[in-house]
């Protein structure tokens, strides 16, 4: 039987196309099935209800009042029958709600009262009875008061407030009070909010620098100021129902507490040194004397990326670098 041989020419080509990339017959015999594509890296939500207090806001320096705690200090101290004090100032947490804070000083047993510095919403007593543990309720204070070892959560008026006392309610430790003392301090509160409200707008004209990028960040009109000054540090807040932007600047801080995490938090390109931490919607940074935080939080919780933070400061920056 005579073969036929094919022309070298056409063995050429036919090799050629099985060691091309581009021929579909070698590549469906050989290939590797195409890698998937990388699925994206899921944004971080912050889980917090207020950033963290820095240095210095403890109502030992701040704002001026009107606040709750100077308000009722006579009265807590003839019905206690004991010394009770306050500290002169009060301050903000930049929180959602955001609360205007004050520190009463039961026999110097600190008790933070927090004042919802905006009308109440719908969830506002949640929020703050956040992580609280087992709650039950305390009808002295009202249908929609709750009380757990950590706090006193109630409503007055259209404010939501908060106690909360440093070692807890009805605990063992040695800055604890006992139950009846929380409860007569939460209705002196209850009695003196009304009084003792401040004015929803307190602004500095450092912060203005920042304020157009705030805005951007709250997407609706500013609704809350809160700026002062902390031995000379700069505090600034801007806030709405739904977001809250806080530029809080201390000095002297001697550490960072979040750079002893494990893992330590990610690098911001920014401060010596600076990190960005997601799970709380904050850019903090030490600047020389200065450490700075940047906090942005939103009702419901959202995303707050690095770059957010950074323009938000940078109008500020000539100020911490001088």
């Amino acid at each position: 039987m005579r073969v036929r041989t094919l022309p070298t020419a056409v063995v050429g080509v036919l090799v050629a196309c099985a060691l091309a990339a581009g021929c579909s017959v070698a590549r469906r015999a050989d290939s590797a099935r195409p890698l998937p594509s990388p699925s994206p890296v899921p944004a971080v939500v912050p889980t917090v209800i207020a950033p963290p207090q820095a240095e210095g806001l403890d109502g030992t320096e701040g704002a001026p009042g009107p606040q709750v705690c100077t308000a009722i200090t006579h009265t807590l101290t003839a019905e206690l029958r004991t010394t009770v004090a306050a500290k002169p100032n009060a301050w903000n947490d930049g929180g959602l709600p955001a609360l205007d804070l004050c520190t009463l000083l039961v026999e110097q047993r600190p008790v933070t009262i927090g004042v919802s510095a905006l009308p109440r919403q719908p969830d506002s007593v949640e929020r703050l009875l956040a992580d609280a543990g087992t709650t039950a309720p305390l009808a002295e204070l009202g249908p929609a008061a709750q009380i757990a070892q950590s706090r006193i959560v109630f409503v007055v008026g259209d404010r939501v407030v908060r106690i909360t006392p440093a070692g807890g309610i009805d605990r063992r430790t040695a800055s604890a009070i006992d139950r009846a003392t929380a409860v007569a301090i939460a209705e002196a509160t209850r009695d003196a909010v009304p009084r003792n409200l401040r004015n929803a707008r307190q602004a500095d004209s450092a912060c203005q620098l920042a304020n157009s990028a705030a805005e951007r960040f709250i997407g609706l009109q500013v609704q809350l100021r809160r700026d002062y000054r902390v031995h000379g540090a700069l505090t600034c807040i801007w806030g709405s129902y739904a977001a809250t932007v806080s530029i809080v600047e201390a000095f002297d801080q001697p550490s960072i507490p979040e750079a002893q995490r494990v893992p330590p938090p990610r690098l911001a390109p920014i401060g010596q040194p600076g990190y960005y931490l997601p799970e709380q919607g904050e850019l903090v940074f030490r600047q020389g004397r200065r450490v700075v935080r940047v906090t942005g939080l939103t009702n419901p919780p959202g995303a707050v990326p690095l770059d957010t933070l950074l323009e938000i400061v940078d109008p500020l920056l000539p100020l911490f670098l001088r």
